[in-house]
């Protein structure tokens, strides 16, 4: 048998790689740093090569160090699976989901109970950082995104097709100067997700006003905070018709009576291969069922 590194020392090369700090990794394994870098460069030494760009207090993988944590990062997930399902007494099932906020908010946690009637062996572990698709096979079982289209290498099922709403205060509308025609934009701040960037752009054009310029262009990261910003009468939301509805929010109101199809969508989003896990393939036929209505 080929003699392999100590456990520990992958599992400290993982949780660094992961975590990008050698004290934020020594916290999540109750280690202290020194024994944690001790446990890297040993198997640094094993390996024969560097596998971090060291740079201060952070570490970046280098290349090498990606090719590996590509190959074993996933096998020390199952391994982790592996013994939490020994140990509970019950087989149990756990899928790395990275999700969009306000899509969970909105649209995937008030359907979790009924996921969990129909496979209580199946656990989530919820990740709603950026950059999901980046991360497949990284921590990362699959993905629920936002994009106008996905790498053909990847396997994807869109969720819904929608309309770009302009979302804004009531306010504006009910105030002694009612915001009722496009050309006021001109006075106002667009609200852009950065996720869809073109929203606003492909909106003008699609509505007939490919020239209007906003008063100026604010980007967000978080939809939920985009709609709170708006509701503040922070300024104009270009967001999703979905998005829209699902707030339910009293303080909201649709700007302006045009439709304008979205360049963009919700996807399901993994790695082909990972269609064949039980836990990626019983939460995706889950999804497909729950959302069928809204599917396209």
């Amino acid at each position: 048998m080929r003699r392999l590194p100590p456990l520990t020392a992958i599992e400290a090369f993982v949780q660094v790689a992961r975590l990008g700090s050698i004290k934020a990794a020594a916290e999540e394994l109750a280690l202290s740093s020194p024994a944690l870098s001790r446990r890297v460069q040993s198997l640094e030494r094993f390996i024969g090569k560097p596998l971090f760009e060291r740079r201060h207090q952070a570490l970046k993988l280098n290349n090498e160090g990606e090719r590996l944590l590509g190959m074993i990062a996933p096998a020390l997930d199952a391994m982790t699976d592996a013994v939490e399902a020994m140990t509970s007494g019950t087989e149990l099932l756990r899928l790395r989901l990275s999700v969009l906020p306000l899509f969970a908010t909105q649209r995937l946690m008030p359907r979790l109970p009924e996921l969990k009637q129909k496979h209580p062996e199946l656990h989530l572990d919820v990740d709603t950082a950026s950059h999901g698709i980046a991360r497949l096979g990284d921590g990362l079982d699959a993905a629920i995104v936002i994009a106008r289209d996905v790498d053909p290498g990847l396997y994807a099922r869109r969720l819904d097709r929608n309309r770009v709403h302009v979302i804004g205060a009531r306010a504006l509308v009910e105030g002694p100067d009612p915001v009722t025609r496009p050309e006021q934009l001109a006075k106002l701040t667009a609200l852009v997700h950065r996720d869809m960037p073109e929203t606003f752009t492909a909106w003008r054009a699609a509505a007939g006003f490919p020239e209007l310029e906003p008063a100026a262009i604010d980007h967000f990261d978080s939809g939920t905070l985009m709609l709170e910003a708006a509701a503040q009468g922070l300024g104009i939301a270009f967001m999703l018709e979905s998005h829209f509805e699902a707030a339910r929010d009293d303080r909201l109101v649709q700007l302006f009576d045009l439709t304008v199809e979205s360049h963009y969508s919700y996807w399901f989003v993994c790695r082909p291969r990972a269609l064949s896990q039980r836990p990626v393939r019983m939460f995706h036929d889950w999804l497909i069922e729950a959302l069928g209505a809204e599917s396209a």
